[in-house]
């Protein structure tokens, strides 16, 4: 998302899109916002249904802290999704409307501030469970399970 922010608010955007950068561009923003958090709701979709096969393959219950580490990152990605995406839409719209008092603008800009940081340290602490996740399926535990050619002897 870092480098897609900069992308969308960079100088060559508004170039692009001159007279109607601030708006056209935000709308970019939010539609590329949302095909992310779509995205990030398949993939905890499928990593929780990852999670429940391993349970069946080898027949125990996943270990709690992994389990709620999924589940509290899919829970920020629907909390993001349902949630503060919405605000965020309502705040940009209030804070660049032209027809909008500068009271009513000013208040949205403050809160847009507040709330974008909200966002993003999600977002950070999701992609930090993330990255721990992915260690754990790469290093399973059970190594056991499998045991190679060399162990058999004639």
């Amino acid at each position: 998302m870092l480098g897609v922010g900069a992308a969308i608010s960079s100088g060559d955007m508004q170039q692009l899109l001159e007279a109607y950068y601030p708006s056209y561009s935000l709308r970019i923003a939010e539609i590329v916002i949302a095909r992310y958090y779509k995205l990030a709701i398949v993939c905890g979709v499928i990593a929780i249904l990852h999670l429940l096969a391993e349970q069946l393959y080898f027949g125990r219950a996943p270990q709690k802290r992994w389990l709620g580490l999924l589940v509290g990152m899919f829970a920020f990605v629907l909390v993001g999704d349902f949630g503060l995406q919405p605000k965020l839409n309502h705040l940009r719209t209030n804070r660049y409307a032209v027809n909008a008092p500068a009271q009513v603008r000013a208040v949205a800009t403050e809160s847009l501030k507040v709330w974008n940081r909200v966002s993003w340290t999600g977002n950070f602490l999701v992609l930090v469970g993330l990255g721990f996740y992915l260690v754990r399926v790469g290093n399973p535990s059970d190594s056991t399970r499998f045991i190679g050619s060399g162990k058999f002897r004639s």
